[in-house]
């Protein structure tokens, strides 16, 4: 009987546990199916359907939570944490592991826009495998995200500023040429998912003094707007799509970026089409308060922002928007636009759907510093390594020769060829470690020399003289000597401490190569041996000695882990080398406007009207070219797009690339305008004695000039076609292989939209 009831007390208790069960899959069941069935996770609805539902089911304090870089989780609705900030200006930074490309401004040096587009590729490749690993691991913070703050596409008006290696350089037209292929390269081309989000930086009219960025007020008149400062933008909102836009620090004509209504509604939303969201720099909306005195307090200043555009705050000060809604100053539906333009990117970036329909959600970790992407990384380092001067054909050197003394602060530093906002390679080759591996025969001595620059604190007066006897030393002893001098990311930079003379925030007070590397290169030219300066920089150098007296120059700039090969194989001819300068060489400080001057005037190539020691898209080679058979219309109808054509060939012994820039001078008068203008340009590669004929475009936006009206206009008149393969000298002289042909626009003026 006792065994009876136990079966049956058995049979009970199993039965109830069953019923449990059932019950609580059939609630897991219900709710699941209450779920899948909520508008905002319902992957067949559109995109804007989706987050409209979902913003509309958040309260107020769960909205402005989602407005700060550090987005908390919200479970309820299944929102996950994250962490909005990311960097790649050249490749992925700061989350370890990473391909890591030359410094834009040398990419930029390679004037070559699939290359750049192809590093955006392989960037955003990395970012998407590192993102679905982090996922994986269910990690969430800075630099494990999605969206990322590159690229940067200030015009580098200026050498002096620190930041200038971060851009493409000084011309708009290149800029934008670099800046949207970079872009496209990075987002990727599935039409409905983003594979990362690309944030043009900095908005707007943004260039140093990097000491005085939080309070700073950049002015300008409107024309040097329209022609200088706005076009990457422009291009890079039209043209490529980039879904995220970054405010400056600075104020524009007196009003903070990150609160410039005339910036962000009325050119960038309105006349630009934008329909991405607007990120503001770190900080810069406390600046608005902080720094600027144009608001009373965090309240007022997040308001401010958000009424005209910024939507996501990279700092805290956003916080206060809920007593922002509360005391009046701004409404709850000026939030929920912000919000919603935040998820929209999210949801773009396919974070609330399953992995099997995002295309990039399956990218490997393996393509992280993968074989092709070094490669790559090879190769842009090549092409970014401009030939300044080769007197007497010194260059390339010989690889038999038996004793090479190598010597300067820069040959054997590899952060220094990592640039700033970096990953870290696998492996990085320094110029030393090239020169070694190339001439495994040869005795190759280094010496350092000496130290970047002067520096402001305690000096060793005895270890700078045996760094300086020791290089000489060295010298003495070698057949040729190859030197590594120029600048550092420890010298210019991002709003940074320098302890350096003739140094301040990462910005310059002088273009010339510091003393100390002056003093060096001189003492060694003393030995008339054979000499090769190679100059590792971000920006422009003043090197007038150098230019004089050294027999061969090279910029090599931050080239990224591949540099030290990539120089060696210039150095020894197993690269023929192509890169232009992308921005000016001037010869003096002196030359130069006030740094904190905006106004173009007496700026870049298409404005300074001084001598220069090197003109912008200037680069020499191995070979030689000619230009032959120049085909251009010689009456344009206002509208309407035209071809250029031109016969290049290689007239050398040696194989190698040719930059062929197409320029625009218009010969009208009483209109202020460009005194030149690049307009169009194609890197080809030519056998030696092969022949090629390149094409380029001449749109109507090339003809185009901002009238007295302040309206971009293409005008009927008389201009002029540069095609070569430099700039043409200010007095409308040809340079050399350039050919110029006139042309006359007819036609009504035309508006340029």
């Amino acid at each position: 009987m006792s065994k009876l009831i136990s079966v049956y007390y058995y049979n009970i208790v199993i039965m109830k546990k069953r019923i449990i069960t059932v019950a609580v899959l059939c609630l897991f069941g219900i709710r699941q199916l209450q779920a899948q069935t909520l508008p905002y996770q319902n992957v067949k609805l559109p995109f804007e359907q989706r987050v409209n539902d979902l913003v509309s089911r958040m309260t107020l304090e769960e909205k402005v939570s989602q407005m700060v870089d550090e987005a908390p989780a919200i479970p309820r609705l299944g929102i996950p944490e994250y962490n909005w900030w990311n960097e790649c200006l050249h490749g992925v930074a700061r989350a370890g592991l990473a391909t890591v490309f030359p410094e834009p401004i040398g990419s930029a040096a390679s004037f070559d826009a699939d290359l750049i587009n192809r590093i955006g590729n392989a960037t955003s490749d990395e970012a998407r495998a590192k993102y679905n690993d982090f996922i994986r691991q269910g990690k969430h913070a800075r630099y494990e995200g999605l969206t990322f703050w590159s690229p940067n596409i200030n015009i580098f008006r200026d050498p002096r500023w620190g930041r200038g290696m971060e851009t493409y350089g000084e011309d708009p037209y290149l800029t934008s040429a670099m800046g949207v292929n970079f872009i496209k390269g990075l987002q990727g081309d599935d039409p409905k998912y983003l594979k990362l989000v690309a944030t043009a930086k900095h908005y707007m009219v943004h260039s140093g003094p990097e000491s005085e960025r939080h309070r700073f007020n950049a002015t300008t008149d409107q024309y040097d707007f329209l022609d200088t400062y706005l076009p990457a933008f422009k291009k890079s909102v039209q043209e490529g799509k980039a879904f995220s836009i970054m405010s400056a620090y600075n104020s524009y004509n007196g009003t903070a970026a990150s609160a410039n209504i005339f910036l962000l509604s009325k050119v960038l939303r309105q006349e630009l089409g934008f329909n991405g969201y607007v990120v503001s720099d770190c900080d810069a909306v406390a600046d608005i308060y902080e720094g600027h005195k144009e608001a009373a307090n965090k309240e007022e200043a997040s308001a401010m922002a958000v009424t005209a555009g910024t939507d996501l705050n990279c700092g805290s000060t956003y916080r206060a928007l809920v007593d922002a809604v509360k005391s009046g100053l701004i409404s709850e539906d000026r939030i929920n636009i912000s919000v919603k333009r935040l998820f929209m990117a999210r949801f773009k970036l396919g974070m609330f759907d399953p992995n099997n329909i995002v295309k990039y959600a399956s990218i490997p970790y393996s393509v992280v510093n993968s074989k092709a992407n070094q490669q790559l990384a090879l190769e842009a380092a090549r092409k970014s390594i401009v030939l300044l001067k080769n007197a007497n054909q010194i260059l390339p050197l010989s690889k038999n020769i038996k004793n090479v003394a190598v010597i300067g602060p820069n040959a054997d530093d590899k952060e220094m060829l990592w640039g700033n906002y970096n990953g870290t390679p696998a492996e990085t080759v320094t110029p030393l470690q090239g020169i070694k591996a190339e001439l495994p025969n040869a005795t190759i001595a280094y010496a350092r020399g000496c130290e970047l620059a002067e520096t402001t604190g305690a000096v060793d007066s005895v270890q700078i003289k045996r760094n300086f006897d020791e290089a000489i030393s060295v010298a003495t002893k070698s057949d040729v000597v190859i030197m590594f001098l120029g600048l550092s990311p420890r010298l210019e930079g991002e709003e940074m401490k320098v302890q350096f003379k003739r140094f301040s925030g990462g910005d310059r007070e002088t273009i010339n190569l510091p003393k100390p590397q002056e003093d060096l290169i001189k003492a060694i030219s003393k030995l008339h041996k054979p000499l090769v300066l190679v100059l590792l920089n971000g920006s422009a150098l003043a090197i007038n000695w150098e230019a004089e007296n050294v027999p061969a120059i090279i910029d090599a700039w931050y080239g990224g882990q591949a540099a030290g090969t990539a120089i060696t194989d210039v150095l020894f001819g197993d690269y023929n080398p192509a890169g232009r300068l992308p921005v000016t060489f001037y010869k003096s400080t002196a030359d130069l406007p006030a740094f904190d001057d905006y106004s173009m005037r007496n700026r870049t190539y298409r404005y300074f009207n001084g001598e220069v020691l090197y003109p912008f898209g200037y680069g020499l080679s191995y070979t030689t070219f000619k230009y032959s058979n120049i085909k251009v219309p010689q009456t344009l109808t206002t509208g309407k797009s035209y071809t250029v054509t031109a016969q290049v060939q290689n007239t050398g012994n040696k194989a190698g690339e040719e930059v062929v820039q197409l320029y625009v001078k218009h010969l009208d008068n009483g209109i202020r305008k460009p005194i030149v203008a690049l307009k169009g340009f194609k890197r080809i590669y030519l056998k030696a004695g092969e022949v090629k004929t390149v094409s380029l475009n001449i749109s109507p936006e090339s003809l185009s000039l901002v009238d007295k009206n302040n309206k971009q206009t293409e005008r009927a008149g008389v201009s002029q076609i540069f095609i070569g393969g430099a700039q043409p000298d200010h007095q409308g002289h040809t340079a050399t292989n350039i050919t110029a042909e006139k042309i006359t626009v007819k036609g009504a003026v035309y508006t340029i939209k």
